[in-house]
């Protein structure tokens, strides 16, 4: 073996077997068979940081409970967060449709898998457009697992480079330009922050510290990440969250045809509930 091939840490596929059954267990996430590599670069790092020098040890740790809030680190470090500004355009404006149709009402929206936040800003930027106002009449929950993330999202401060691709109105309404040591960065208008409640939330616990009924619900680019039977069980609890007329919205490689049979499809990607089978599923509506 070269030197440039040695490892910091001993990491075999037993190490790996026993990551994949705790992160699936722990978050429901699937990981491949090529991830291997992925999972010692980044809970390396968490070897680092709690100063343990074996996988066997901080493993076992971790599952012994002697290691604090590490879990929640554990799992922050392999959760992928790719994201962006008005990320698969095509659903916004059947998004800005939805709401203007219910304009005479509170409109509340979930948007599931946060991120760092270009989600649900583009769904608020989205719904200010729509009503014309930075205060349109929308309630936006935003949750993630991942606290980093979400802490990210709530400071909503990014790169300028974030959104050279919106158009120049759209970054002068909605966003504050960084000056001094804060140039080259940008920072959603508080009006658009204030749209947004941010909460941690893992879609596998059993209790959701969340009410509907919802409007809308974002799920996009997260279900590729479970397998099917955890995509039927996350997909069965959306139903009762949703109203009679509810848009879902899946990612591009997301099929929930084959999944619920609750839900039929409404336009590309996304889903409206199936009255048929729907009804017999949904519960009672609460509010928050």
């Amino acid at each position: 073996m070269s030197k440039d091939t040695v490892k910091e840490f001993d990491f075999n596929s037993k190490d790996f077997e026993r990551v994949r059954a705790m992160i699936y267990k722990r978050a429901g996430i699937a990981l491949a068979d090529s991830k291997q590599e992925m999972v010692y670069s980044r809970l390396a790092r968490r070897l680092r940081a709690t100063g343990i020098n074996s996988f066997v040890k901080y493993l076992d740790d971790l599952e012994a409970g002697r290691l604090g809030d590490e879990w929640e680190s554990f799992t922050n470090a392999l959760t992928t967060n790719l994201t962006s500004f008005f990320r698969e355009a095509h659903h916004f404006p059947l998004l800005a449709e939805h709401v203007k149709a219910h304009r005479n009402e509170p409109i509340n929206i979930w948007c599931s898998a946060s991120s760092t936040g270009e989600e649900p800003y583009s769904i608020a930027i989205t719904c200010c457009e729509a009503f014309n106002t930075l205060t349109p009449p929308v309630n936006i929950i935003a949750t993630d697992i991942d606290t980093n993330v979400l802490a990210t999202a709530a400071n909503g401060i990014y790169p300028i480079e974030r959104i050279d691709k919106m158009a120049a109105e759209r970054q002068r309404r909605f966003f504050l330009r960084g000056k001094g040591d804060k140039a080259g960065m940008v920072r959603v208008r508080p009006e658009l922050r204030q749209l947004i409640v941010y909460r941690q939330l893992n879609l596998l616990d059993e209790q959701w510290d969340i009410r509907g009924p919802f409007d809308v619900i974002f799920c996009r680019n997260v279900m590729i990440y479970f397998d099917k039977a955890t995509q039927r069980k996350i997909l069965s609890r959306f139903v009762p969250l949703m109203k009679q007329d509810a848009l879902l919205f899946a990612g591009h490689s997301e099929n929930f045809l084959y999944v619920s049979d609750s839900l039929k499809l409404r336009g590309k990607t996304v889903y409206e509930l199936d009255e048929r089978r729907g009804a017999a599923v949904r519960q009672s509506p609460q509010r928050a």
